[in-house]
């Protein structure tokens, strides 16, 4: 009899601690998204995929958030240094080069993919186009939807009230305001651009991703492996990027954190150096160089 009852006592006690244990692995994160799901997660929040896999045609560094009811994405950012290599001119347009920066955001919803942001473009002087590409200006782009839509490319007006130069921080946002309806602003030191764009697959509370890139997009290379260069792009640095989503009845700005992310570096990671601090990390920061002949 007292060697049943302590059997029973130490399996009581067992049984407690399990459950001591189980308490204290799943409470945290319990209390953290019920708190704070802004910060951390929100309950039914979707996790980005640990990997996906690249697109050839260019080196680019993009960080991609979950499929999930996002409404768009925005960020602060400084744009970057750009030296070009000389032996890469595009024979097509002489004073220009097979490589071209641009950072820019945009995502995939209702099978139609975006790219809306800043690429390097030419400018008018003195009435005339340069020859040269010399100003980051904004350019908007949809591939054709299901629905009959066109694929669509525009860059914003050749006026010096477009331009925005290396070194320069902007804050740039792309963000569904209505059913096939997108809203681009890109602003800072003292110019702003802003458009609204049409995109069918884009609808508010249907589930789709956004992204940031910073890439070194090459000259009808798309789908090709990436053309060796000593292209290099260089301290852009994200001071913040967040993911818009609707929350108590309102469009909030969400951190896109770490967690929130998929982290892509393509073709190959050696071709990138990514500066953040834990800090930085929690609230999307980082700084991005490229360089086509690697790190």
């Amino acid at each position: 009899m007292k060697k049943l009852t302590m059997f029973k006592f130490v399996n009581a006690c067992l049984v407690l601690a399990l459950l001591a244990c189980g308490k204290e692995d799943k409470t945290p994160e319990k209390n953290e998204t019920e708190t704070d799901p802004i910060n951390t997660f929100f309950k039914s929040e979707i996790r980005p995929d640990k990997t996906k896999p690249c697109f050839n045609g260019a080196y680019y560094r993009k960080m991609v958030s979950s499929k999930d009811v996002w409404l768009g994405i925005g960020g602060r950012v400084t744009l970057p240094k750009i030296t070009f290599d000389p032996t890469r001119n595009n024979p097509a347009k002489p004073g220009q080069y097979l490589d071209n920066p641009s950072v820019y955001m945009g995502g995939s919803m209702g099978g139609q993919e975006t790219d809306i942001g800043l690429t390097w473009e030419v400018v008018i002087e003195n009435g005339a186009v340069s020859t040269e590409r010399k100003a980051f200006r904004p350019f908007l782009r949809r591939t054709s939807h299901s629905g009959g839509q066109a694929a669509a490319y525009e860059n914003a007006p050749a006026q010096p009230a477009y331009y925005w130069y290396p070194e320069e921080e902007v804050t740039m946002s792309v963000e569904i305001v209505a059913n096939g309806k997108l809203k681009f602003t890109v602003e800072g030191a003292g110019k702003k651009f802003e458009k609204e764009f049409d995109a069918d697959g884009y609808r508010p509370g249907s589930i789709g991703e956004f992204k940031r890139v910073n890439a070194i997009d090459q000259v009808s290379n798309e789908g090709k492996p990436a053309q060796v260069t000593k292209a290099k792009v260089e301290n852009s640095k994200w001071l913040e990027t967040y993911l818009l989503r609707s929350y108590e009845g309102k469009t909030i700005k969400v951190p896109a954190h770490s967690g929130r992310l998929t982290d892509m570096r393509c073709p190959a990671t050696n071709y990138f150096s990514i500066i953040a601090s834990e800090a930085e990390l929690l609230k999307g920061g980082e700084t991005v160089n490229i360089n086509g002949n690697g790190y």
